[in-house]
């Protein structure tokens, strides 16, 4: 039987950073409909936290892998929204 190893941090934010990637090639969406599409796509059991979440856009918005912009949401607030960039795997 192998032994377990453990999940190294730098993993886990190479996994967030692909799930949300992969969220944004859909189309552009705000940070409150990325961490649910993700919990959705995981049947719920990944939770995405804003102390997560965030890091991870500013990361990959400091890649140049996305691109942020204030728009307003489907409730009439203010929100900033994320697209992808071409280097990001965007069109």
């Amino acid at each position: 039987m192998a032994s377990e190893r453990p999940v190294s941090s730098e993993m886990l934010k190479g996994t967030l950073d692909m799930m949300i990637l992969r969220t944004l090639v859909v189309g552009d969406a705000h940070g409150h409909t990325i961490a649910k599409v993700i919990e959705r796509s995981s049947e719920d059991v990944l939770e995405v936290e804003q102390g997560s979440l965030y890091p991870a856009l500013h990361r990959l918005e400091n890649r140049g892998w996305v691109k942020s912009y204030w728009g307003t949401s489907e409730n009439n607030r203010k929100a900033k929204f994320y697209r992808l960039t071409t280097v990001g795997g965007g069109s």
